[in-house]
């Protein structure tokens, strides 16, 4: 990591602290959103590069919210000491258009055109990778014990391609959807079946919401794995690797001659049940895929508050956010810098006011709160995920995370989603927080995004820790605003300055989530999962489970 001393020492003057108690509400609510308004400023400009991780831009937004952390008078809570957690990392990007070419059993070749047909995979562990086998289509490649599911169940797939359909079946619990469509998932149930590769096949439905030639715009930027202790890229299942994303344009050439044609396959899919035909297709793919890696060094940034209370100050309540984004791109209309003014600039600058409400309160919690900014999100929740593997010594129990990413701040948000909150004793303190504020909590009204699995509070889900993770709401126009910005500015260059952003209800969206930290920190009993749930389950000790 390197500490840009100079910056460190300019941007303190960047924000001024001003006490709460000393203005009315209203005063302060201003105030606040004038803060939101410069942190956002700032991690969003062009100086930052799109703050990719590992790059210079995000070693400088790392520094920022260090100097931030300084100013509010918090504890450094990273390594050695200091305010960093570093995290080291593999970077991987393919070299060419990489090559797929389909045999049927007459010897006939066909090959996948590359942004038309087939996207290339990424690898992790390897430089170049060539795989010719036999295609298994398993459905949505779900194992579902609790639901008596098996989609590889009568399948032989060792030493196969397995082709998976994206997502999951839409009866499904959406946190639990998310799981079941999570890449992790697939490959990992492919994996332990001896397959050799996964790819993905993408539905006419996915295609409606993410048109797949817009791949083609960043099919060459870098991902990233961490290190581990020995120096290798951490991988969940290396024996089967990710080796391409299929159109549906490439899943017809796929299915051509197959003992059901796409087109049934499609319609059985999307039913709710989804619960498609599966089988050996008849014919082998041959991959071939050339990369390039290269280690980076990047960090999180780690503050604390402790805690007052003799008995409970060793417990911790995290309050992420990621403050990394995907960099520089090719260009749109003109402008290849990805700001991430709302994902997750956003996120930072209201965790900064969350901090600034905890220290201007003057009342400090009873357990501690570690404020942590994680590199990596964008490439795979993987500062999260190397935090919650490799926690800092003497940081003590982690008992709930707060997680707040890409807040849509461009209308003035009546109600919340709150992902994974009542699964876990967060749910109540969720609840109890929302009805102060006037807030109503929603059901998720975008289950086929998968959005549990894809932010940081699912690496501490992982891990066993009750997490919740708020998306501002579909009501008082939200759903337009929200569907809006998807469609048109996620992960692209104007999600930046530009937009109209609200930042009063950056200012609200901080406080909410003060609320909700507040209460988790100073409950008598440490949130624990419900028993029973499925998350908790899978990955909680039974310490960590409630008995009723």
């Amino acid at each position: 990591m390197r500490v840009l001393k100079v910056l460190a020492g300019s941007v303190l003057a960047l924000a001024a602290v001003w006490p709460a108690a000393a203005q009315p509400a209203s005063a302060e609510a201003a105030r606040s959103a004038e803060r939101v308004k410069a942190h956002i400023a700032f991690l969003a400009s062009d100086l930052l590069q799109g703050r990719e991780a590992g790059s210079p831009g995000f070693d400088i937004a790392a520094n920022y919210v260090a100097s931030q952390f300084a100013q509010l008078g918090l504890k450094p809570a990273g390594a050695d000491g200091g305010w960093f957690q570093p995290v080291p990392l593999v970077a991987v990007r393919p070299k060419d258009e990489g090559r797929y070419v389909l045999r049927d059993r007459s010897g006939a070749r066909t090959p996948l055109v590359f942004g038309e047909d087939v996207l290339p995979g990424r690898l992790s562990s390897v430089d170049d990778l060539a795989v010719s086998a036999p295609l298994v289509f398993v459905g949505f490649g779900v194992v579902a014990p609790e639901r008596g599911r098996d989609d590889y169940r009568g399948l032989d797939v060792k030493g196969k391609i397995v082709l998976v359909l994206s997502g999951a079946p839409s009866a499904f619990q959406t946190e639990e959807r998310a799981y079941y469509a999570n890449a992790r998932t697939k490959r990992a149930a492919a994996a332990a079946r001896g397959a050799v590769g996964v790819i993905s096949l993408s539905l006419p439905s996915d295609e409606r919401r993410r048109p797949f030639a817009q791949g083609r715009r960043t099919w060459q930027s870098w991902s990233m794995t961490w290190r581990q202790a020995d120096g290798t890229p951490f991988d969940v299942a290396p024996g089967a690797p990710a080796l391409g994303s299929i159109s549906v344009a490439g899943a017809q050439k796929l299915f051509a001659g197959a003992k059901k044609p796409w087109a049934d396959v499609v319609a059985a899919a999307e039913k709710p049940g989804g619960d498609p035909p599966r089988f050996a297709l008849p014919g082998d793919l041959d991959v071939t895929l050339h990369a390039e890696t290269r280690t980076i060094e990047s960090a999180n940034v780690a503050g604390m508050i402790e805690g007052s209370d003799p008995k409970l100050k060793d417990e911790v309540v995290v309050l992420s956010a990621h403050l990394d984004h995907i960099g520089v791109t090719p260009p749109v209309n003109g402008d290849g810098i990805n700001n991430g003014a709302l994902d997750n600039a956003a996120g930072v600058a209201t965790t900064l006011e969350v901090a600034r409400a905890f220290v201007e309160s003057g009342r400090r919690p009873r357990r501690s709160i570690l404020f942590l900014t994680v590199t990596g999100e964008e490439k795979g929740l993987l500062g999260a995920e190397y935090f919650a593997r490799n926690p800092i010594a003497g940081q003590g129990t982690i008992v709930a995370n707060v997680d707040l990413d890409m807040p849509i701040l461009l209308y003035d948000f009546t109600d919340v989603v709150a992902f994974g909150s009542d699964r876990s004793g967060v749910g109540p303190a969720v609840r109890r927080a929302a009805a102060r504020m006037g807030v109503a909590v929603s059901p998720d009204p975008l289950p086929e995004e998968g959005n549990f699995t894809r932010s940081d509070h699912y690496r501490f889900v992982e891990a066993g820790v009750p997490a919740v993770f708020l998306m501002t709401g579909f009501q008082n126009g939200g759903e337009a605003k929200f569907r809006g910005f998807l469609a048109g500015c996620y992960h692209r260059p104007c999600d930046d300055l530009n937009q109209p952003i609200d930042y009063a209800a950056g200012a609200k969206f901080a406080r909410l989530n003060y609320e909700i930290t507040r209460e988790l920190a100073d409950l008598d009993q440490r949130p624990l999962w419900n028993k029973g749930d499925f998350f908790g389950t899978k990955f909680a000790r039974p310490a960590a489970i409630a008995d009723h």
